[in-house]
């Protein structure tokens, strides 16, 4: 278990950039706030293998119902990570276990 950040540094909806030194390809971690809910999926689209972030930690489509990807538009449910518009429709974010503990986001595995 890792410490990520507190609730209270993100908005909801609101979403945040995190590094994964520990992940052996290097992938950031997506971490996004939605009406209550925290969810976190590896900073890859599943299109291109890019990260995805508008500006570091900008995940989020303008109304904040979507994650966007920014090299090519694809939109994904904040729940799940389905990508619902774009060249890869069908496909899912890869989800990375996160969780609220007292006020605190940890992130609940570690790659080796």
């Amino acid at each position: 278990m890792r410490r990520l950040c507190r609730l209270a540094e993100l908005g909801d909806p609101g979403s945040a950039r995190l590094d994964l030194p520990e992940h052996p390809y290097g992938y950031s971690l997506c971490l996004v706030h939605l009406d209550g809910q925290v969810h976190g999926y590896l900073n890859s689209c599943p299109h291109t293998d890019s990260p995805m972030d508008w500006q570091p930690g900008r995940f989020l489509t303008p109304d904040g119902r979507y994650i966007q990807c920014s090299l090519h538009g694809a939109m994904f449910e904040v729940d799940g990570g389905r990508c619902v518009a774009g060249p890869c429709r069908g496909d899912r974010l890869t989800p990375v276990f996160v969780y609220v503990e007292d006020g605190i986001v940890y992130l609940g595995e570690t790659f080796d």
